[in-house]
């Protein structure tokens, strides 16, 4: 490993620290790479990753820490490293065009280029030498550099044909057939794709690897209270539940892990990722919120105390992850040995605990033991001997190795954060939820927020990494109609209705529909890319969506009404082709054809707390609240068209409508209870 460290010293990116010892010169994604690539004659060598990817590890520690390959790539290319989630914008391009050549994606990404951005090869993870099912980097590295300089035009043909496919590809996105759209269909082949691909033993909508995949479950939450579809709820909550019993979740410290490696969500990739745990929380949530199940309640705070105990810092803003790997192996942090817990507790408490989380000397994983409950019948009960016991075994794990976290705040995810938060005080009632969601949603605005009032991508250690992209920005406009929605301040609504108009100045497709991922503030790209479908985390497009319909329903301003109105058509004519890669989306489009209440309340002072629990008090998605303190004129200046509502003799007044028909107002508590629950 090189003594000095090359040009991928960034205080605001781990991942490129962690290669900037590497004998590779590399380069940051910048004008220098691409000035030296065409000054010196030489293809692009592209790796993108992020800090807790397991696999970028593994290539790391075969390829870019060797000498033999520094060699090949620091004669014969240049190379650029990039953090993806610093620059989603990057990622989304190459991604596709790894998708398009070899039908699938992931991390590490390997793309080659020509001095002029255009890829013209793609692959993931290579391996150094050559396996019987994989090409070996070394074995494709000479290949390339053997035909830039022998047989140049096959590869400046080939990439040409690829930019133009990519381009053709994302024009076809660009375009929309909304007169051709029925939404209820998209919404019923949406969950008609979710019943057939449903593991009704087992929970979750694939096999091996298992994914949380948290747009699905909110999806059927919002089915089954609009539809009152029981098979809905049951898909949610058994899949919630064998979430929660099996290894994915570490039930020692708390927070889900990435995915499953196996179909009985035993086995986890370990890595932790805040959107994971952000989005997952506001499931149980919910879930909690319908069935009153103490359990949902019980894993969401847990998963709260994991975010608030080791995700989040000082400022109030949360880290975005935590790596798989402890001392070079995966898992190593979480797992136990039997006899590990054999030396740890007492003898009666270490048989109790191996009991309840299926400790055995064989184990379950290398010989050692993810603790689990996938065994276990009384997983729902409280068990205060066993809560001990794992605060116990919680402070043994402290004294390994840690793990690394990625301590860059991205602010999309941190806007994940906050409303997940924001969602807990509604459903839990407990104000310390609430001032986390508002201290964090401060810190976006001291931290996260440039001079220029717009918001940042990421930032490290003060450094910020650039200019928000799309996701940014809807994330954070969603987390802001929820904060409203807490606590009916009217600050954060007016916050909101600024950020729209910064997100249709910067991305909006004014001719085609759509939001562009990156803004007229970002880097001009090879391609200006709209991301559509949901992949790990729901697509800016889609929670644009969203939350455009939550404005809309909130303003009666003429701009936010059609951009609503325009989004959800032109993602209903991409989403008809594959509706169940829109699930988040399609929480819009089903509110859209169900029965939807507005509801007014205009209340002295003094009942503002009865009203707002009220309105807390069940789970009614396709309800829209707003609340006027009496005199409240911040409130008015807002939204002006609250002037005309008032109360009746000094009581709080509730103006209710009901499918654009508005009945008289009532100031019976009792009464509006009824109208709310049919």
């Amino acid at each position: 490993m090189s003594k000095q460290p090359n040009r991928l010293i960034n205080e605001s990116s781990v991942y490129l620290q962690q290669h900037a010892y590497n004998p590779v010169d590399w380069y940051p994604w910048g004008p220098a790479a691409f000035e030296k690539a065409a000054k010196d004659d030489k293809p692009i060598f592209l790796s993108i990753g992020y800090s807790t990817c397991h696999w970028c590890h593994v290539m790391e520690a075969e390829s870019f820490e060797d000498s033999e390959v520094a060699q090949i790539l620091n004669t014969h290319f240049v190379s650029i490293k990039v953090d993806r989630e610093q620059r989603p914008d990057i990622d989304a391009v190459y991604m596709r065009f790894c998708q398009m050549l070899t039908g699938s994606g992931g991390w590490p990404l390997t793309v080659l280029l020509t001095p002029d951005q255009k890829p013209f090869y793609a692959g993931t993870y290579f391996p150094k030498h050559a396996t019987f099912q994989m090409t070996g980097l070394m074995d494709l590295l000479f290949a390339v550099a053997e035909k830039w300089q022998n047989s140049r035009q096959e590869l400046l043909t080939s990439s040409e044909k690829i930019t133009a496919a990519l381009k053709s590809h994302y024009e076809k996105t660009s375009s929309t057939d909304s007169d051709n759209v029925d939404a209820s269909a998209i919404v019923e082949e949406a969950y008609g794709q979710l019943t057939q691909s449903y593991d009704d033993k087992l929970g979750g909508f694939s096999a091996a690897p298992k994914f949380p995949s948290p747009q699905n479950i909110l999806f059927l939450l919002h089915y089954y209270q609009l539809k009152k579809d029981e098979k809905a709820l049951e898909m949610a909550e058994h899949t919630l539940v064998q979430m929660y019993r099996g290894g994915i979740f570490d039930h020692i410290g708390y927070g889900f892990c990435r995915y499953s490696t196996d179909r009985v969500w035993l086995v986890p990739h370990f890595e932790k990722m805040l959107y994971d745990n952000a989005l997952l929380l506001i499931c149980y949530l919910d879930l909690y919120q319908i069935t009153k199940k103490e359990l949902y309640k019980t894993v969401a705070e847990k998963i709260m105390h994991y975010l608030t105990r080791e995700m989040q810092d000082d400022s109030g803003l949360f880290y975005s992850a935590q790596d798989a790997d402890s001392d070079g192996v995966e898992g190593k942090y979480y797992v136990f040995s039997a006899e590990e817990i054999d030396s740890l507790f007492e003898k009666d408490d270490a048989i109790y605990f191996s009991d309840y989380f299926d400790i055995t000397p064989q184990g379950n994983f290398e010989g050692n033991n993810i603790p689990h409950l996938l065994l276990n019948e009384s997983y729902d009960a409280y068990d205060e001997r066993i809560e001990r016991l794992c605060q116990e075994a919680y402070a043994f794990r402290l004294k390994r190795t840690s793990l690394l976290t990625d301590d860059k705040y991205i602010t999309s995810w941190n806007a994940m954060a906050i409303f997940a938060f924001a969602r807990a005080y509604i459903v839990l009632g407990d104000s310390a939820y609430l001032d986390v969601a508002r201290r964090a949603q401060s810190a976006v605005e001291n931290f996260l927020t440039d001079s220029s009032d717009l918001l940042v991508a990421t930032m490290r250690s003060g450094t910020a990494s650039g200019k928000g992209h799309l996701d940014d920005y809807a994330y954070y406009l969603w987390a802001l109609l929820e904060l409203y929605g807490a606590t009916y301040e009217t600050a954060y609504l007016e916050k909101a209705i600024s950020l729209f108009a910064k997100i249709e100045t910067q991305f909006a497709d004014s001719e085609a529909g759509g939001y562009f991922l990156s803004g007229t503030e970002n880097e001009s790209l090879l391609l200006r890319i709209k991301e559509l479908h949901d992949s790990a985390v729901p697509s800016g497009n889609s929670v644009l969506a969203v939350a455009y319909q939550m404005l809309a329903r909130l303003t009666t301003a003429g701009d936010i009404q059609n951009a609503a109105t325009r989004q959800i058509s032109f993602m209903a004519a991409n989403a008809k082709s594959y509706p169940i890669g829109y699930n988040f989306f399609n929480i819009a489009l089903l509110k859209q054809t169900a029965s939807s209440k507005e509801i007014i309340a205009v209340v002295p002072r003094a009942s503002l707390q009865a009203v707002q629990s009220l309105f807390h008090s069940h789970f009614l998605p396709n309800v829209t609240f707003l609340i006027k303190a009496d005199g409240d004129k911040q409130a008015e200046t807002v939204l002006a068209y609250l002037s005309t509502y008032q109360m009746i003799d000094g009581m709080p007044t509730f103006y209710v409508c009901q499918n654009m028909t508005c009945s008289a107002p009532i100031t019976d508590f009792e009464q509006l209870k009824t109208m709310l629950l049919t």
